[in-house]
């Protein structure tokens, strides 16, 4: 297997905080998503991709799986970053169906890339591998078009396509323009798909949202996602069944602003947290963690960021001094020794004296005990050798 080449539709201001939208089976970013972008456009810039064969993207070579698609998506989310003069950094994610499996797919294997994701009409895993290998060679045989009777059952509510026949009929088209095989080779991905076991890894926010007559992908399905996540919330929308984004457009993206919002809000403490985790500890060493950072450890080093030095260190009722000695303290009492060395050092960046560090030593070998002052004054001793 190998990375599919998928190609995107752009719209919004480049550099202004981006949000990636992921397509359904057999629908176009185009089709799908544009009547929402126009909601979503003034304030981010929007990417939506197609899948391999649909609209932009080429019929795929070569077999590939939902992982491929999630790195695929991380190549398009760092080409629009360099676009933009910037450096590759965390987006969010938003999808629908296919599209929604490929954001449960980002957040497991790229956790450090996605702020937050908003999973639309989609599942943790789908129909049988028996169906979609059943489905992946009638497509084959017969093309994209016998699927339109299908489709215009399962993704509509009753009576959208009489309410909006020019958004129904540009869809169904885009499902007969797309490429057989690219189509069925969705399908064939789609017979090795299910990340239910994997669910509680899922850290960062997670929207599900749900059409009310959805047959495909019903509630319940989005429910177990958002209630298996670390912090999930759901939402079902009346009359609406597979395709959200087209039949409920509005909702749809002020439910992504609202989610965007709150993960942008977490980013101004997470940039507020790193500019004094900085100050205090130094760029060389911050650099070195950040460096270090793998994908089992990079949220917990965002975790540090946002809530030990862009929750605490920023508030403004200790000044950094008194911190640094209180953090002192603790770690001798604790016997964090590791971090104490490090925290002896920040101290002295913060403007404490070696006679201070002396002091709150002398103060904890009361309170904390003499053998854990002991090793104390040896580390400190080391660190401000250095």
């Amino acid at each position: 297997m190998t990375v599919p080449v998928i190609r995107a539709v752009q719209w919004g201001t480049v550099g202004a905080p981006l949000l990636v939208l992921g397509p359904s089976l057999g629908t176009t970013a185009d089709g799908l998503w544009q009547v929402a972008a126009s909601h979503l456009a003034h304030r981010f810039q929007v990417l939506a991709w197609d899948l391999p064969g649909h609209g932009r993207s080429p019929v795929p070579t070569q077999p590939f799986s939902f992982g491929e698609l999630a790195r695929a998506v991380v190549g398009l989310a760092d080409d629009a970053a360099r676009d933009a003069g910037t450096a590759p950094g965390r987006f969010v994610y938003a999808g629908d169906s296919a599209g929604g499996a490929v954001g449960l797919q980002l957040l497991l294997d790229h956790p450090g890339r996605v702020s937050a994701a908003a999973l639309i009409c989609t599942a943790a895993s789908f129909a049988t591998p028996d169906s979609w290998r059943a489905r992946a060679a009638k497509v084959r045989a017969s093309g994209t078009p016998s699927m339109i009777e299908h489709s215009a059952r399962v993704w509509f509510a009753p009576g959208f396509l009489d309410r909006e026949p020019e958004r129904g009929a540009a869809l169904l088209h885009g499902l007969q323009d797309a490429s057989a095989e690219g189509y069925a080779a969705v399908c064939d991905a789609l017979v090795d798909y299910d990340v239910t076991a994997r669910l509680a890894e899922i850290a960062v926010p997670v929207l599900t949202i749900a059409g009310a007559v959805d047959t495909s992908t019903p509630p319940d399905r989005l429910a177990v996602i958002a209630g298996a996540v670390a912090d999930g919330r759901s939402m079902v929308l009346p009359n609406v069944a597979h395709l959200a984004p087209i039949e409920a457009p509005v909702q749809v993206a002020m439910a992504l602003i609202q989610l965007a919002d709150g993960a942008l809000a977490q980013q101004h403490v997470y940039d507020a947290g790193l500019a004094v985790r900085r100050a205090v500890l130094g760029d060389e060493h911050v650099d070195r963690a950040t460096a270090a950072a793998t994908e089992l450890t990079a949220e917990f080093q965002n975790l540090i960021t946002r809530y030990a030095w862009g929750t605490i260190w920023t508030r403004p009722g200790l000044d950094r001094r008194t911190r640094s000695l209180i953090t002192i303290t603790a770690l001798v009492a604790r016997g964090h020794h590791e971090e104490l060395a490090m925290h002896v050092k920040a101290a002295i960046r913060n403007g404490v004296t070696p006679a201070e560090i002396r002091e709150t030593l002398l103060q904890s070998a009361i309170y904390c005990g003499v053998p854990d002052a002991n090793t104390a004054f040896r580390i400190a001793s080391a660190a401000l050798a250095e």
